[in-house]
């Protein structure tokens, strides 16, 4: 990997405040956050409940406008977009998956893996998909709807979609959260497989240690500061360092 691709920055958050209620029902939920996430990197994020990662992700992702300060992804400024130029860019740019499948149970795996590039008007690319859904182990379940198939496999169907557009990042809030070990773990050996051999880059909030030591590089907030970072985790060393924050 060249330097170059190493430095290159997917995303950028810079005194990132966010408050929600007003008067004595404020809640702080990030104060004055500063991150840079670099393209082809798998980060994580992980904090005490209530630590505002889920907030910090959504803020970065575009779905919820941070109170003060600036998200850029790429050279793009996108805190301060209209509301539809920032669904242009969600839809054209991002990639999402949740804990909650989120798939649509009249639609086939396959339909619902392209439905938001046929939304886009945009055509897929057989190869791309063909490489996604090879290495997610779909192939021969593509056919089959939601209810056909376990969560698991409901799950990798949607980090298929997430990836199907191309994206210029992904960004994951807990996506394992809903599965069991060996299921999660086939999905975060996916989303590896996709940063080190597609050069996607992604972004995941998660809990657990385990998902966070398959990410290149570990972010730790605590009450919506950015407290810490961990370069290559393993799940034993990032265990301790939650222990330190008292969760």
């Amino acid at each position: 990997m060249t330097t170059a691709t190493q430095t290159r920055v997917a995303a950028r958050a810079t005194d990132l405040t966010k408050t929600y209620g007003t008067g004595d029902a404020t809640v702080l939920a990030l104060d004055g956050v500063s991150l840079t996430v670099a393209a082809e990197q798998f980060t994580a994020i992980m904090g005490p409940s209530g630590s505002g990662k889920s907030t910090l992700l959504h803020c970065l992702a575009g779905l919820d406008r941070p109170t003060a300060g600036e998200v850029h992804l790429g050279t793009t400024e996108i805190s301060t977009l209209s509301d539809r130029h920032l669904t242009l860019l969600r839809r054209d740019k991002i990639g999402f998956i949740f804990q909650a499948f989120n798939l649509l149970p009249m639609l086939t795996a396959a339909e619902n893996i392209v439905l938001p590039m046929r939304i886009a008007g945009r055509k897929p690319d057989v190869f791309w998909l063909k490489s996604i859904t090879d290495t997610v182990g779909l192939g021969d379940r593509l056919g089959h709807r939601p209810s056909e198939l376990s969560g698991g496999q409901q799950q990798r169907v949607a980090a298929a979609r997430a990836l199907a557009g191309r994206p210029e990042i992904v960004f994951a809030d807990e996506p394992t959260g809903a599965l069991d070990s060996r299921s999660g773990a086939e999905l975060l050996g996916f989303l590896q497989h996709a940063v080190r051999q597609f050069g996607q880059t992604v972004v995941m909030v998660t809990h657990d240690p385990v998902a966070a030591s398959y990410a290149d590089r570990v972010v730790f907030l605590a009450d919506g500061h950015v407290v810490d970072e961990m370069a290559d985790p393993t799940a034993e060393a990032v265990l301790d360092y939650m222990k330190h924050l008292g969760v």
